[in-house]
C-alpha cells in the first residue's frame, strides 16, 4: 500500500502559531533568507521539515498571487474553504493538482487551483522530504466574500463574529 503524506487540518479552526500574515512579515535577517528562498524556485529550499516546506510554498503563492490576497484577520464566515492536495517532485515542479474538500463554489476552486499554477515551479524540497521522489503537500484556501484568499499555512487567526 502507497504510503501518502499529508499534511491537512480537519477542522475548521485555524493554527494559532500561523500569526503573521505574508504581507506584514517583518523583516530581519532570517526572513530576507526565507524571502530569496521561496521566490527563487531554481533553488534548493532549506526547509527541514514537511510544515517548514508547506509554509515556504504558502508564502511563495501568496506573493505571486498578491492581488488575489487579502490581509488581516479571515471574517468569521468565510464565503469558501478549499482543500487543494498536490504533489511536488524533487525538482520544484507542480506534478498534479485536485480539490480534496470544497463546498462547490466553482469560482473559488478555480482560483485555488489557478494560484498554484501560477507560483510553480517551487523550490526543490529537500530529499529526505520526499518519498519516491515527490512531496505531497494539502493546504487550505480560506476565501472572504469578495473573493480573495489567505492560506491557512500563513492566516492569521479568523475573527470570532
Amino acid at each position: 500500500m502507497k504510503t501518502r503524506l499529508v499534511i491537512f487540518l480537519v477542522t475548521g479552526m485555524l493554527a494559532a502559531c500561523a500569526s503573521r500574515n505574508a504581507d506584514n512579515l517583518p523583516k530581519t535577517a532570517e526572513s530576507t533568507r526565507h524571502d530569496n528562498r521561496i521566490t527563487s524556485p531554481e533553488a534548493a529550499s532549506t526547509a527541514n521539515s514537511v510544515e517548514a516546506y508547506k509554509r515556504d510554498l504558502a508564502l511563495r503563492i501568496a506573493r505571486v498571487n498578491a492581488g488575489k490576497v487579502f490581509t488581516g484577520r479571515p471574517q468569521a464566515l468565510l464565503r469558501s474553504v478549499v482543500v487543494v492536495h498536490y504533489t511536488v517532485d524533487e525538482h520544484g515542479k507542480l506534478v498534479r493538482s485536485e480539490i480534496i474538500r470544497s463546498n462547490h463554489d466553482r469560482e473559488t476552486e478555480t482560483i485555488a487551483l489557478a494560484a498554484l499554477r501560477n507560483s510553480a515551479p517551487f523550490p526543490q524540497p529537500a530529499s529526505h522530504l520526499l518519498h519516491h521522489g515527490r512531496l505531497e503537500i494539502s493546504e487550505t484556501w480560506l476565501f472572504n466574500n469578495d473573493g480573495r484568499f489567505q492560506l491557512r499555512s500563513i492566516a492569521e487567526a479568523q475573527m470570532d463574529r
